[in-house]
């Protein structure tokens, strides 16, 4: 009971951290249209919809996914066994269906097992490319590596105690662990039992040392999946927000009679920190699965540009995490640079390829607004263009009455 509860206070206090660093950020209303939130959630956090664009990945994903939801209901009796001081608390009472599930719940684990060595082959054997970038160099690449090896280890110590119980007299034979009871019919009564204990405990402080690991992972994604695609942006692909304090001073120029919202004027236009980002883009930082398929997809990256949605991704969680008011650094600058914000496109390729809905491009408008609206630090042939829009009605340097002199020789 100590150690159980000492990791959930641990775990509780790591996510009320995480919340207050996501409530840092400005308001944004995600309320609306509540019914279709709703939707976009289960097709996408729970039915992973967007994972089918790499049918492998998708269904390795889909067995550790079904796996880890389902084992926990056996990891459920573990934790009732050392609360009650029972053993199998459940099988009394279920009978046959809990030697049935019991053989569904192995081959679960040997899948998510198995899976788990695809995924490590793949990443250290046939080195798909989005899992060698840059990127993911140093922590990132360790955090995978230690996230798939900790679920192997895991799973063989399930297995292994199921193996011990059933080599006890009178012990029953799953489908899975049975294999693995030959390899201990050298032992003792004594000594089985040893390893029973011995693997019980190993997989529960394991599923505990998991559980306040995941915070400090990418692996958090299992949690924030479900809130990031349920506040996700529902208007159309692509479509760029307007600021709401420009706007009503556009309307004010328009109609002199209009009288825009008061306390409207925002502390600064755009972002230059992640505190001015809305806590919609935060909670997409600290949601990212750092998968690589927003900059596998990405044009800019593709053609050599510095510019990696995902580290966008990285960096904006990386500056929130360590973020103080007085330490005179930024995201912009100390975290990303002007050169990846002005690399993107807004082709919308980030968003549409990230299977739980994180929207990179969002970051890099909000930076680049604050770039051109508070310092006029547009690269020169943007700042040229749009003096050829305000002035002359259109991006060429040709006053408006001569923009059609183009066509006067066409028949």
């Amino acid at each position: 009971m100590a150690v159980t509860g000492s990791a959930g206070w641990a775990f509780a206090r790591k996510l009320r951290l995480i919340r207050a660093k996501i409530n840092l950020g400005q308001p944004v209303d995600r309320q609306d249209r509540s019914g279709e939130r709703w939707a976009t959630m289960a097709r996408v956090a729970l039915g992973q919809s967007k994972m089918g664009a790499k049918p492998l990945p998708a269904l390795l994903h889909l067995l550790v996914y079904v796996g880890f939801v389902l084992i926990n209901i056996e990891v459920l009796e573990m934790l009732v066994d050392g609360i009650a001081g029972t053993h199998r608390f459940f099988q009394p009472y279920l009978g046959s269906v809990y030697t049935a599930a019991l053989h569904f719940f192995e081959v679960l684990a040997f899948l998510v097992l198995a899976a788990c060595v695809v995924f490590l082959t793949r990443r250290f054997v046939s080195r798909v490319p989005r899992l060698q970038h840059p990127d993911l160099a140093g922590f990132p690449q360790k955090d995978a590596t230690t996230i798939l090896v900790v679920e192997v280890v895991l799973m063989g110590a399930l297995l292994l105690m199921n193996a011990a119980e059933a080599a006890l007299p009178g012990g029953t034979t799953y489908v899975i662990s049975g294999f693995l009871v030959p390899l201990l019919s050298g032992l003792s009564e004594s000594s089985l039992h040893a390893v029973v204990t011995g693997a019980w405990w190993f997989h529960w402080i394991g599923i505990l040392a998991f559980l306040n690991y995941l915070p400090y992972s990418k692996h958090f994604h299992i949690v924030l999946a479900f809130p990031n695609t349920y506040y996700s942006k529902l208007t159309p692909k692509g479509q760029l927000d307007s600021m709401p304090s420009v706007t009503h001073e556009v309307k004010a120029m328009l109609d002199p009679s209009y009288a825009p919202p008061a306390g409207d004027a925002p502390a600064r236009f755009g972002a230059k920190d992640v505190v001015d980002l809305h806590w919609v883009n935060l909670l997409n930082a600290f949601t990212c699965t750092e998968c690589g398929r927003c900059t596998e997809a990405c044009p800019a990256n593709q053609t050599g540009k510095k510019l990696s949605p995902r580290r966008i991704m990285m960096a904006t969680r990386d500056r929130l995490e360590s973020y103080h008011p007085e330490d005179g650094l930024s995201l912009l600058d100390h975290g990303i640079s002007r050169e990846e914000l002005w690399a993107c496109t807004t082709c919308n390729a980030c968003t549409e390829a990230c299977p739980i809905g994180i929207d990179p491009l969002d970051i890099i408008v909000q930076m680049r607004q604050y770039i051109v609206m508070e310092e006029s630090g547009a690269p020169h042939g943007l700042n040229a263009m749009m003096t050829n829009l305000e002035n002359n009605g259109a991006p060429w340097p040709f006053a408006q009455a001569d923009k059609g002199r183009w066509a006067q020789e066409l028949n």
